[in-house]
């Protein structure tokens, strides 16, 4: 394996990297910022435009991009603009694209997960629940979000398509709180807090860079569901993905150690 190193937010980084490359997946992003959204569009957004461009100047046709399932054009939801405006540009890029839009993704080293499991830990005996806890998502195991990158380069058919891929059933934001509880082998009481009040705490932390598990526009992404058809998977690449019920054991152990 080669090993070439490029910045998305820099295209004259990107050349060298390209060079001799048959196809490109572009995994890219991050989830939040400390700037009202600034770096949210400069990696997301620009970022994409800049891997678009160097794939096209690399005489690169195949290009697989990592979207995201529920996320619109909407100013006032940074991460959301900004992966929303990203699979626009995929799709008038001109180049041979498919979108590929999963939901959460659990697993060893997963993002939301492991979050959960340090609020979990920095809260013994009553852990906070963001507002009702009935935002829905649909969890997918990282493991099968491989196979469908891969299926996806094996399949032509798959080209010019988005694919919104979640797991086998939808799941509520408390739901996902007891199976996380679970997964770790212990018990906490769950209160619901008023998203106005997490905003406030959340937004104070974010004003002097302290690491708070969530983030303000985090919280307004809640307002809408994480969902997709509960067959995409099957539908789409021939297999069924596994449940999340018993899959967050590995949140017994921090992030660092998994």
């Amino acid at each position: 394996m080669t090993v070439r190193h490029g910045d998305v937010t820099r295209f004259e980084s990107l050349g060298p990297a390209f060079d001799g490359v048959d196809a490109v997946l572009h995994l890219v992003a991050i989830p939040r910022d400390w700037d009202g959204g600034a770096t949210l569009r400069l990696v997301n957004t620009e970022g994409t435009r800049n891997v678009i461009a160097a794939t096209r100047e690399a005489g690169v046709r195949r290009f697989v991009h990592l979207g995201a399932m529920g996320v619109v054009d909407d100013p006032d939801l940074h991460y959301a603009s900004s992966k929303a405006k990203a699979i626009a540009l995929v799709r008038s890029s001109g180049l041979d694209w498919t979108v590929l839009s999963p939901s959460l993704l659990f697993g060893p080293r997963d993002g939301f997960f492991n979050i959960l499991g340090d609020l979990v830990r920095m809260s013994p005996g009553l852990t906070p629940l963001t507002g009702t806890g009935r935002a829905r998502f649909q969890p997918l195991a990282i493991e099968d979000f491989v196979r469908v990158i891969v299926r996806t380069f094996e399949d032509d058919a798959t080209i010019g398509h988005e694919y919104e891929v979640g797991g086998p059933r939808y799941w509520t934001y408390r739901e996902i709180m007891d199976e996380a509880l679970r997964g770790m082998g212990t018990r906490r009481l769950l209160v619901p807090m008023p998203v106005p009040l997490i905003r406030l705490v959340a937004a104070a932390a974010e004003l002097v860079r302290l690491p708070f598990p969530v983030a303000t526009d985090q919280l307004r992404q809640l307002r809408l569901d994480n969902i997709g058809p509960l067959d995409g998977v099957r539908a789409g690449f021939g297999f069924e993905p596994r449940p999340m019920e018993g899959g967050l054991t590995h949140l017994r152990r921090r992030k660092r150690e998994q």
